[in-house]
């Protein structure tokens, strides 16, 4: 058995033209190296919603407060957001396969870790810690696709099932944590991880080519740092305002992340090799991509988290049916997916990102109409199903879209920055969707306690849904029913919010990428 153990090295200068007629084309074992790229892909997206569904009996096991509930849910997409720059210029200098091998066995190794935590702040850590290993794995399998395919009308094909897959992990996560709740415990969907990683290092070296560079630039560990000083003070500030309110320390710990990431910047544009590249900013049609990317995901991510706990805290079903129920928008993301890459052959992608869009505010919209009632289990599939067909067209074109509209020689730092809105923008949806559903449901419920209740029943019910659920026995008659109705009206302000992002969203592509061409098929030879 043969292995790909030759070094890919990236010259300073292109080879020109002349030096070979036509690209070589993909044969089966650069496919069969793209099924095994899409493993790692879809574990990623699994990985961003797996807990979901999860979060009740998680909740009633490791007893978390709701600020811990949060960074549970999303300290995995913020580290990773964080680290895909860094660990794209790391790949440079170590090669991508083998930082790819490593990035997937530290993933195997702290997915065991998180199944087993014992208490909220080890799987906190833990979800931290998967969140750098992943940030690892998407600059790799992204930047092995391309090694894998010389030809640019395969290398899309490539590229967009390598999205597809991303997003399909997404939509799968809740059921696959569903079917998995039903017979296991909530640890056992970290365990997913290990056969994928078993199998990723067990090929790699067969399906994968090695691929680094001959002159590896320098990796800023101070641009990483700041970054991280950036990102991290201001989700939690966003976090402590919906908990508490307005604070003099809160506001400090946002401008202290606004400057760091103001110094991030100007460090940035000192830099002969920076982290990210900013000059790719001036195209409007890169910025404008990135920031549907950014702020679609921002209202997807946050929605799936409270239609998941809609279904399970306020329909009553069981983590395997709330996974199923999952399946129509599932659907719907996946018939954009396949569908609006094909109407873009015809139809300007501005202009179908727009459509589809414009379709997901409608979804939004009906999810602000949800109550209490018979009908809100039809509102919130219809609902959510429209807001996911927006998310396969973004998901398709998206990447597409940034990478196409950066010259050539930085689309590498293009495909970089594709990655980091996206995992940042799901996750900053889970924090700031969540925290003012938490911040309503809290406010609504001030006014519903009645006199009586002991300490303790008073702080769960007064703090969150799940926790009111987690001593559902110990509650007077209908006090839960009040608590579900409470978290529905911050469900239907979170999808108000949403519903009014994302039409500016549509405007904006409509608008700003009207210029875009049509995705021609490529002309035969």
């Amino acid at each position: 058995m043969t292995t790909y153990n030759e070094t890919a090295v990236l010259e300073d200068h292109p080879i020109p033209a002349s030096a070979h007629a036509l690209p070589s084309q993909a044969g089966p074992r650069e496919w069969l190296g793209l099924a095994l790229l899409s493993l790692p892909t879809i574990l990623l997206g699994l990985d961003l919603t797996l807990l979901h569904l999860a979060l009740p009996a998680l909740a009633a096991d490791l007893r978390p407060t709701s600020t811990e509930a949060l960074w549970i849910m999303d300290a995995y997409g913020f580290m990773i957001a964080g680290f895909l720059i860094t660990m794209g210029t790391l790949g440079d200098r170590v090669g991508r396969r083998r930082l790819l091998m490593i990035g997937a066995a530290a993933f195997g190794v702290t997915s065991i870790i998180a199944a087993f935590s014992t208490n909220a702040l080890m799987l906190m850590v833990a979800r931290a810690a998967l969140g750098v290993a992943g940030a690892t794995l998407m600059p790799s399998t992204l930047a092995l696709i391309s090694n894998l395919f010389a030809d640019p009308r395969q290398r899309a094909l490539a590229i967009g099932v390598w999205a597809t897959t991303f997003a399909l992990g997404m939509a799968a996560g809740p059921i696959v944590g569903g079917v998995l709740l039903e017979h296991f415990w909530w640890g056992a969907g970290f365990l997913v991880a290990v056969p994928i990683v078993l199998l990723l290092l067990l090929l790699a070296p067969v399906l994968l080519p090695e691929h680094r560079a001959r002159k590896s630039d320098r990796i800023d560990l101070l641009s990483a740092a700041l970054s991280l000083a950036a990102m991290l003070p201001v989700i939690y500030g966003i976090k402590e305002i919906a908990k508490d309110g307005f604070g003099l320390s809160t506001i400090a710990t946002i401008v202290a992340g606004v400057l760091f990431g103001l110094l991030f910047v100007w460090r940035q544009r000192r830099l002969a090799d920076p982290l990210l590249d900013l000059d790719l900013f001036a195209s409007r049609a890169f910025s404008v991509a990135l920031v549907v990317l950014l702020f679609g995901l921002v209202a997807v991510g946050g929605t799936m988290l409270l239609v998941t706990q809609y279904l399970q805290l306020v329909a009553g079903f069981s983590p395997l049916v709330a996974g199923l129920w999952m399946g129509p928008p599932a659907l719907a993301m996946v018939a954009a997916g396949i569908g609006t890459p094909l109407l873009a052959r015809h139809v300007r992608p501005g202009f179908v990102v727009a459509g589809a869009l414009a379709l997901s505010v409608f979804g939004y919209l009906m999810l602000t109409w949800l109550k209490n009632d018979a009908s809100g289990l039809v509102i919130v599939v219809a609902g959510f199903s429209l807001a996911y067909l927006g998310l396969g067209t973004i998901a398709a074109l998206g990447t597409d879209l940034v990478v196409g509209s950066a010259p050539a020689e930085k689309a590498g730092s293009a495909s970089a920055m594709s990655e980091t809105v996206q995992e940042l923008g799901a996750s900053l949806g889970i924090a700031l969707l969540g925290s003012i559903t938490t911040a309503v449901y809290r406010q609504t419920m001030q006014s519903r306690l009645p006199d009586g209740l002991s300490p303790e029943v008073e702080a769960s019910v007064g703090d969150s849904l799940w926790a009111a659920s987690a001593m559902a026995q110990r509650l007077p008659v209908g006090l839960l029913e009040d608590a579900q109705s409470s978290f529905i009206t911050g469900f239907n302000t979170a999808a108000a919010l949403s519903a009014a992002t994302v039409a500016v969203l549509a405007v904006l592509a409509g608008v700003a990428l009207r210029k875009i061409p049509t995705l021609h098929a490529a002309p035969q030879e």
